[in-house]
């Protein structure tokens, strides 16, 4: 059985080499097509709001836009925690949330 396989594959050597190398060019190209990283996103799901309030000291950034939009965002589903920074003329808020769906789209609404 094995010799008989051995004599066919050498008797039509030309045929066994374009098999083999249509295979090849098969698994070459069904790799390139491979959605994968090479590194997987482990990041965190985050909003980040940016607010600018020209003239507004820190003081006033805090207690004017960025204590209320953490209040405003205290209650959203999957939030784990929030960051801010209040600067001159300038307010900012991290809205880090926990196992999030696959898009960041409903975390953006």
């Amino acid at each position: 059985m094995l010799e008989a396989i051995v004599r066919t594959a050498v008797a039509h050597r030309w045929l066994v080499l374009g098999a083999t190398l249509v295979a090849a060019g098969i698994g070459v190209r069904s790799f390139l097509s491979l959605p994968i990283d090479a590194v997987p996103d482990i990041t965190n799901v985050q909003v980040q709001i940016n607010t600018e309030a020209a003239g507004y000291t820190p003081l006033e950034s805090e207690q004017r836009i960025t204590f209320p939009i953490e209040t405003a965002l205290g209650g959203l589903p999957r939030l784990k925690y929030t960051r801010s920074i209040s600067r001159y003329g300038l307010s900012q808020v991290t809205v880090i949330f926990g196992k999030a769906p696959t898009s960041t789209s409903p975390a953006r609404s």
